[in-house]
């Protein structure tokens, strides 16, 4: 399970001819860096930053697990091309025709026309297609359609009919469209579905659809397209031989390469098993490797790979290609893996109804560790933690992996900024809580959230899957619940206890300081005025938030303060502020334990969706000052082998991109695996 602007993880891995690959294994645009002189940014464009990261412990590798951090990268980066499909049907297309343009055009380029035609080849490279990474609205380009087609006659480039004209009308205004009321399959653009197929084909199709043993039921859709063929539905399964195959084949074929240099048994046969699940697309495969790759928490090296989170499909069935390679950060792992250890001490504790904790928390793994490579719906915009596998009955029988991407928050936080943190924070002591402990309070959150939240409650017996039962606010319950768990548990005195925390008030304090500040005002600042809450981590933080704002009126324990013409949020009682967030957990777990889709809706719609048109409009005014986009992303250090003379890796460095530019060219020149069109 993931959260974007919190979350999200995965990998790949595979096989390598020395001669015919070699172009692939000296990857160019690169450049060494040493720690001394890093700079983590690279460059801002729209609402995006531009960042890099460094692997730390890279060189405390032995060769052998270099060369799996290698495979794995490799794997992951073959299958690029199907998360631009999979988030629309034009996309590849367009991105062909643009970058023809980007590369090949030799006109006037001091132009704004030009300049605007740069910044929208980026954009649509940051977000994997021409739908904001985010928000899932169409990106609009700041130039006509006459300056196109003049740029794709002067390049030679062809791009005509509907992958021209969307770019320019209001057709497939959004990728993922979970409004209320309307038919949410027919309304979304992803590419999950065909164009005719809605709401009712899948909820008929699948109904149908039962698991051998319904005590471990399948992640039927997870891995395929749902499509009317002369009037029948039918699922396209992604596999070898099937929909994508020509990217997979890469992908097994490095997978391959990656078991021969496995760091044990376990983690070999959790590969073996992804291999065969690659090559058949069978569901009973996958939740094989699931179990096995649960159990294998021994060794150096870790990853995530496949279709996993179901957050861009608009009724939570289908996985989104990515993956991520990573390294354990020892001395990280070890002080926070306290967390795990104790993980039926919280449930236990909980203020959730006795029914629905579990007698028995089992094999919650939690490690920090440092990211080597991402692809997919993992890069450019990365997730900071994540928690797998999601399927419930194997947390409940088998257990989790939590992580936390230490590398990837120590750049987020290296290249940033105070001074918007400065202009929303109510006082001086707020001000002081969160430098002071404002990132081990994010740390924390992170681990909770991941550790225990994901880990922590149960399901009814006989409810089904909350994909099932609470539908298109499935994800956004789930990320709420959480995250209600982390702050729970953030003002306690056991993580004291625990000794994770020196002074567990003040860290929780900027914890819930910082919660309710991002969730009733500064997150707003990705969203334009007059937009409605539509990403689902968007909506839990501004559910959590509003409901506890509006259930803590009577004790004023939160206080909407005006100072200076200016809004602000200022917490009054952190006792009572936990005890309603203590409330709230137990609900939100009673919604999802019962399966209670009207209670869902409602607190999902009546605190989560709409916004304060008046505080909107104020905080975008306050933010203009400062010039630092809402968003940031990575582009990925390049791994670079070195072979003797028999073909044979030698070693292998760690190499900085230079451009964003550069490393997406460079990717769709060396892992342009699919056609145009699937």
């Amino acid at each position: 399970m993931n959260l974007k602007s919190l979350f999200k993880i995965c990998f790949l891995a595979l096989f390598i001819v020395a001669c015919k690959n070699e172009a692939k294994e000296t990857p160019t645009e690169t450049v060494e860096v040493t720690e001394a002189e890093f700079s983590y940014n690279v460059e801002e464009f729209a609402d995006i930053k531009i960042l890099r990261y460094q692997i730390p412990g890279w060189e405390n590798l032995s060769l052998k697990e270099q060369k799996l951090v290698y495979y794995l990268t490799q794997a992951g980066l073959e299958g690029r091309d199907i998360m631009w499909d999979q988030n629309y049907r034009h996309n590849l297309k367009i991105r062909h025709a643009l970058e023809n343009i980007y590369t090949n055009y030799t006109g006037d380029k001091t132009t704004d026309n030009w300049k605007n035609f740069e910044t929208f080849v980026k954009r649509v490279w940051f977000s994997n297609g021409i739908h904001h990474h985010y928000s899932n609205a169409k990106l609009k380009p700041e130039f006509d359609k006459d300056y196109l087609n003049e740029l794709l006659s002067a390049t030679n480039t062809t791009l005509e009919g509907e992958a021209f004209e969307v770019l320019f009308n209001d057709k497939d205004a959004k990728k993922v469209n979970q409004a209320k009321g309307i038919d949410n399959v027919l309304e979304s653009a992803v590419n999950f579905y065909g164009p005719d197929v809605t709401n009712a084909d899948v909820a008929n199709f699948y109904k149908t659809k039962v698991s051998p043993d319904p005590e471990k039921p399948l992640s039927y859709g997870l891995n395929s397209q749902l499509v009317k063929e002369n009037g029948e539905l039918k699922e396209r399964v992604y596999k070898s031989g099937g929909l994508y195959g020509a990217a997979i084949d890469k992908i097994i074929s490095w997978l391959e390469k990656a078991q021969g240099v496995a760091e044990n048994d376990a983690q070999g046969e959790a590969l073996g098993l992804l291999i065969e699940y690659y090559k058949t697309g069978d569901l009973q495969t996958w939740d094989d490797y699931n179990v096995a790759w649960t159990a294998a928490t021994e060794g150096n090296v870790d990853y995530i790979n496949s279709f996993i989170e179901v957050y861009n499909d608009p009724l939570g069935y289908r996985g989104s290609y990515e993956t991520i390679v990573q390294i354990n950060d020892f001395d990280m792992s070890k002080k926070m893996a306290v967390l795990s250890e104790n993980a039926q001490w919280f449930e236990d504790n909980s203020p959730l109804m006795d029914a629905h904790k579990k007698d028995s928390v089992v094999g919650v793994t939690y490690k920090v560790v440092n990211v080597a490579g991402e692809a997919g719906d993992a890069s450019p915009s990365t997730p900071i933690g994540v928690n797998l596998p999601n399927a419930n009955w194997i947390r409940a029988a088998v257990g989790s992996k939590s992580v936390s991407l230490g590398n990837i928050i120590g750049a987020y936080n290296n290249a940033g900024g105070s001074g918007r943190l400065k202009e929303f924070v109510h006082d001086e002591e707020e001000l002081q809580l969160e430098e002071e402990y404002g990132q081990l309070a994010d740390k924390l959150h992170t681990a909770l959230h991941e550790v225990i939240g994901h880990a922590s409650g149960q399901l009814n017996p006989g409810v089904g899957e909350t994909k099932e039962t609470l539908k298109t606010y499935a994800s956004t319950l789930e990320e709420g619940r959480a995250d209600l768990v982390g702050l729970y548990y953030l003002y306690d005195s056991k993580l004291q206890d625990l000794g994770l925390v020196e002074d567990w008030k003040k860290v929780g304090k900027a914890a819930y300081d910082g919660y309710i500040r991002n969730g009733l005002m500064t997150q707003l600042i990705r969203l334009d005025l007059g937009d409605d809450v539509e990403e689902a981590h968007m909506r839990n933080r501004q559910w959590v938030s509003s409901w506890a704002f509006e259930k803590g009126k009577a004790d004023n324990v939160i206080e909407k303060v005006t100072k200076d013409g200016k809004t602000y949020f200022n917490i009054n009682d952190y006792e009572k502020l936990h005890e309603l967030f203590g409330q709230l957990l137990r609900e939100t777990q009673r919604i999802k334990s019962e399966g209670d889709y009207a209670a869902v809706e409602a607190l999902v719609e009546g605190y989560g969706v709409k916004v304060d048109q008046d505080i909107h409009a104020e905080v975008l005014e306050r933010n203009k000052q400062f010039p630092s986009p809402p968003y940031s992303g990575f582009v990925n250090p390049v791994l670079v082998p070195e072979l003797n003379d028999a073909g044979e890796i030698i070693t292998i460095k760690v190499t900085q991109p230079n451009a964003f530019a550069e490393q997406m060219l460079h990717y769709s020149k060396d892992y342009n695996n699919l056609p145009d069109v699937n």
